[in-house]
């Protein structure tokens, strides 16, 4: 089977369009796609410093390797930032490769640990909680403020959140009863520094292979803690949608955005009294959690200089 781009032989087609495309061909479209993203949603300006929370895995090091090949023509720059929770027997191995393939890009990399910033691991963390909160959960709060203190000074914070990742979220934030946050879900929010997704509207798949297709080295060992919550059967139930309906999750994706969008010009936000971070109610998400954890402390987090 021929590429329908060009004359080399096909290697990937997507069923929600019919498209079939050679390696070459399909990395271009990725490109192409993340590029029309940032644009439509003015993520990143000439001139802008971008952060890019790279983890190990493989969504982040593909959106490296985006980045880094767009910030030349774009007029931007890019760095890396790695956050360590401290999960023993695991981390390691993504510390390595990230340091390793930053090198190979010439890309600043630099790494910020939950001890340093809370005074706990993650797994401290989780041997501290008390309302049986799950270790996804706790991680996924802490981080979103690590990423914030490692990417200080940057224009941007761009975190590699693929479209399956953001269908994930709506659901869960719809079968928890949360719909407060659904409101927050945006490919581009505002603030100091904003926050992009910019591969928000690319399948998951996609992105493995275009990991694979560029020969973008990253960790494979999962995360201990990835299947104690409900992201991993939302997942299975997501994919086996678009395994019946192809360009499902592309029509869900359409659908969440709008529903956002009408939740977004409802909602009303206020500087958390603790820390002074923009949240919803008194107490950012942040500052419960660590006070949750450490009943006792005066301050939420060290901030860094």
């Amino acid at each position: 089977m021929k590429c329908d781009r060009c004359t080399e032989t096909a290697v990937y087609t997507r069923r929600y369009s019919g498209e079939s495309l050679c390696g070459g061909c399909f990395s271009r479209s990725i490109i192409q796609k993340t590029a029309k993203t940032i644009s439509r949603y003015g993520m990143i300006r000439r001139g802008d410093s971008v952060a890019i929370a790279v983890s190990g895995g493989k969504d982040s090091l593909a959106l490296l390797h985006v980045l880094e090949q767009m910030s030349g023509r774009g007029g931007f720059s890019v760095r890396a930032v790695t956050i360590d929770e401290g999960i023993p027997g695991y981390r390691d191995e993504a510390l390595r490769i990230v340091k390793d393939y930053c090198g190979k890009l010439g890309v600043e990399c630099s790494v910020l640990g939950y001890g340093d910033l809370y005074d706990m691991t993650l797994d401290e963390a989780l041997d501290a909680r008390r309302d049986g909160a799950s270790s996804c959960s706790i991680c996924g709060v802490l981080r979103r403020r690590a990423i914030d203190e490692a990417a200080k000074g940057a224009d941007v914070v761009a975190t590699a959140h693929n479209l399956d990742d953001h269908l994930q979220t709506f659901m869960i934030n719809v079968l928890s009863g949360d719909t407060t946050k659904i409101g927050w879900m945006n490919p581009s929010s505002a603030g100091t520094p904003r926050r992009i997704k910019p591969f928000c509207e690319i399948y998951e798949a996609e992105i493995v292979f275009y990991a694979f297709t560029n020969n973008i080295p990253f960790q494979t060992e999962p995360c201990p803690h990835m299947n104690e919550g409900i992201r991993t059967a939302i997942r299975e139930f997501l994919n086996s949608l678009e395994q019946e309906h192809h360009g499902i999750k592309n029509s869900m994706y359409r659908s969440v955005q709008r529903i956002t969008g009408s939740i977004q010009e409802t909602k009303q936000s206020r500087l958390c009294e603790t820390c002074g971070s923009r949240c919803t109610g008194r107490t950012c998400s942040v500052c419960s959690t660590i006070g949750s954890l450490k009943p006792n402390a005066n301050i939420t987090h060290k901030p860094t200089t």
